[in-house]
């Protein structure tokens, strides 16, 4: 059996999406995969429920997403960027019948949120526009001779919040449209490609979520505030097409928000308390129209209401379906709708992403089907099928079942460990075919396996033993390490009071739990205590340079796409400023020095650790300044240090960044704790080339590799990195 490598990237395929047929015998689904090093393929796929091989329905060509049913089965509707020169996706329609798909928008704000109508007749969907774009048409149809400008020079800002996902908003607004699904960009409607489009919303504002209750009624929800950027209030709104008027139908606040919408206009919504918002767990509550009465339904649950599967109503149209996160895994609950019991636990997959409910109509909690993709620890993600009939689970896919065939997977062990008289869930990885009882794959006593620690981003996110970290797990467990995560207090996934744990104290309560965990692993045979190294993304970032200013026990750390200074991080963040005012209840100006102190960057000077920095140039979320910052307090502090920078990628590298980048990402880290290992007969990153160890070509088209840093003596070193959480 062959052990898991970074490059082995290019070679998983994961799901995406699933979308059961109307009649619930077929699931339509994304299946993404990497075709080279700058590019991964994402198509729609078809499978039948009872597992036979899925076969591909769209053309390799462009980057396929949203797939979904017609309400009579017998067209699905996609966003693509097929036959685009930039990424803007457009959309589709593809007849089951035979045939080929039919594009049905050529707009120049892209295609998203996009719904069918209950009559089959027209999908609505979402596209960023300006002002100009609306004067002159484009977001109807884009003329042949358009060039669009995504770099306005100057750049003017006028909002709170300007960029978001890699892109400056550039006076661009959010806005919902429905398009006539047999219209045609070919000339269908008459040789007018905007024919067949409408505006629903428009002026200088937000919209989005649109949810059809009839075929006259489409409901969509509206940012709004004295400053809509810097508020959480939201509004539903409903539009009636046969009087083209929109109406407020309720106010709630949160997050984001989230829709689910009957027939006969009862509107199922997400709630979160306002004050703090970011410390808060999400509600789901019920709106009904008629009766203007708002029923809370999640109340009772101590979890907070999660996004991997967006609520809905199921097949009776009474009853709800939503999921949180619970304890390493993902629950998905239903409730009736008139709140007159309590959410009741359907099942509970592993690490979910994406999902829906569905049976013949009028079936109840007992009677659904669920389709879902998910991952375990013993492959990367497919499709499952859940009848709660039966209570089984079938799964429809083995997109990875080759490349497991042919690779040692490592099992991770659960541990429970107390931490400040509250118990914490955590997991240790050893390498393949060493077992739990520490018993190598040879006789004699148990071999001793450097330890390699793992923190989570966030802060409020919930880890387990699968989703988007298992190639990373599995490839640093194959190279030799023990690899140990955990959900300290802050995670989701523990209810309400574990989540408000870190309320004005990210870094030492978070530490607290972490270590904990640590010594209790460290106390067993086949972990060795004095080679312990640290790592994680975003707030693990964060996590991992604070570690490293409060304590000498890591050999060596690489932080990634870290948060190193609160005050540069809400200055310069997209809306994720709010997770300094709600988590730490201040803003910069009130308590300057005290958020210094609450910062990895004022703890610099204490930091020995051999520490990494990597980092996405265009990451809006996390931005690259305050890594900057740390970096230069390392360097003039002597500390062995190294800056890698990633062009043309944001915040979501370790997850959906060019292949290249990702593989180079996972082979860094390895490499600059090898450097530092007794375990490992490996010089340091600092001493070794720059290819050295690494397999992925991230040269750019002259042929010259990147380069953000310098050594101190002034030779060029490596240049392109980010992180994980």
């Amino acid at each position: 059996m062959e052990r898991i490598t970074a490059a082995d990237y290019r070679d998983i395929a994961k799901p995406g999406d699933p979308r059961l047929s109307p009649d619930g015998d077929r699931v339509a689904f994304l299946r993404r995969e990497p075709i080279d090093d700058e590019t991964t393929e994402s198509t729609v796929y078809l499978a039948d429920v009872d597992g036979d091989d899925p076969r591909r329905l769209t053309l390799a060509e462009g980057s396929d997403a949203e797939p979904r049913w017609s309400p009579s089965g017998d067209r699905i509707a996609f966003t693509a960027t097929r036959g685009a020169d930039d990424d803007r996706q457009q959309l589709w329609v593809l007849p089951l019948s035979g045939g080929e798909a039919r594009q049905v928008t050529d707009v120049v704000g892209g295609v998203s949120e996009i719904a069918w109508s209950p009559d089959g007749e027209r999908l609505a969907f979402v596209q960023s526009v300006t002002d100009a774009d609306r004067e002159a048409d484009r977001d109807l149809a884009v003329p042949e001779e358009y060039e669009p400008n995504d770099h306005p020079d100057p750049r003017v800002i006028d909002r709170t919040v300007y960029r978001s996902g890699q892109r400056y908003f550039d006076g661009r607004r959010s806005h919902v449209y429905v398009a006539d699904a047999d219209a045609a960009v070919d000339g269908a409607t008459g040789g007018d490609p905007a024919a067949g489009i409408e505006r629903v919303t428009g002026g200088d504002a937000d919209f989005g979520t649109p949810e059809w209750s009839d075929a006259e009624t489409l409901y969509v929800t509206e940012q709004v505030g004295e400053d809509p950027d810097d508020s959480v209030e939201i509004v539903i709104c409903a539009h009636d097409f046969a009087s083209g008027e929109t109406e407020t139908v309720h106010e709630t606040t949160g997050w984001e928000a989230a829709l689910a919408v009957t027939g006969d206009g009862r509107i199922a919504f997400t709630h979160a308390d306002p004050e703090r918002v970011s410390m808060q767990q999400t509600e789901l509550r019920v709106l009904d129209r008629e009766s203007g009465e708002v029923t809370e339904l999640t109340a009772t649950l101590d979890r907070g209401v999660g996004r991997a599967v967006a609520p809905q109503w199921g097949p009776d149209d009474a009853t709800l379906y939503f999921a949180t996160p619970d304890e390493g895994k993902t629950a998905l609950w239903h409730v009736p709708g008139d709140g007159s019991a309590e959410p009741e636990r359907l099942c509970r997959p592993g690490a979910v992403s994406g999902g829906t409910v569905g049976g013949d109509a009028g079936a109840g909690p007992d009677e659904v089907t669920v389709a879902f993709a998910g991952s375990e620890w013993d492959h990367p993600g497919d499709v499952f099928v859940f009848d709660a009939g039966a209570g089984e689970t079938t799964r429809t896919t083995g997109l990875n079942a080759d490349y497991l065939a042919e690779r040692a997977v490592a099992e991770p062990e659960e541990v429970r460990f107390e931490s400040a008289g509250t118990e914490i869930q955590g997991w240790l990885l050893l390498p393949p075919e060493t077992g739990p009882d520490g018993e190598g794959s040879g006789a004699g006593e148990a071999e001793e396996h450097p330890l390699v620690v793992e923190i989570h981003g966030g802060p409020h996110a919930m880890w387990s033993t699968a989703g988007t970290m298992w190639h990373e797990f599995q490839t640093l467990a194959a190279r030799g390490y023990a690899v140990f995560w955990s959900n300290p207090r802050g995670s989701t996934g523990y209810g309400e009071a574990f989540l408000q744990a870190i309320e004005r104290d990210w870094g030492a309560v978070t530490l607290s739990d972490v270590m904990a965990g640590v010594e209790m692993v460290a106390d067993r045979p086949d972990v060795d205590e004095t080679n312990a190294f640290v790592t994680g993304g975003s707030f693990g970032g964060f996590m991992t340079a604070w570690a490293v200013g409060q304590t000498d026990y890591f050999r060596a750390a690489v932080s990634q796409r870290g948060v190193y200074d609160l005050t540069g991080l809400y200055g310069s963040t997209d809306a994720a400023y709010k997770l300094v005012e709600g988590d730490f209840g201040t803003v910069p100006s009130d308590e300057p020095a005290w958020l210094w102190e609450q910062s990895p960057t004022g703890h610099a000077d204490a930091v020995d650790t051999p520490t990494l920095l990597l980092h996405a140039e265009d990451d809006t979320r996390t931005p690259i300044c305050t890594a900057e910052l740390y970096h230069r307090i390392l360097r003039k502090n002597g500390v062995d240090t190294r800056f890698v920078r990633y062009p043309r990628e944001g915040h979501e590298l370790s997850r959906s960044g060019e292949p290249a980048h990702v593989v180079d990402r996972i082979e860094r880290i390895a490499r600059w704790f090898d450097g530092y290992s007794e375990h490992h007969d490996a010089p340091r990153a600092l001493d070794r080339p720059d290819e050295e160890g690494l397999s992925a070509d991230t040269e750019e088209a002259d042929g010259e590799k990147t380069d953000g840093n310098q050594e101190a003596d002034g030779e060029e070193t490596d240049g392109e990195e980010s992180g994980s959480e």
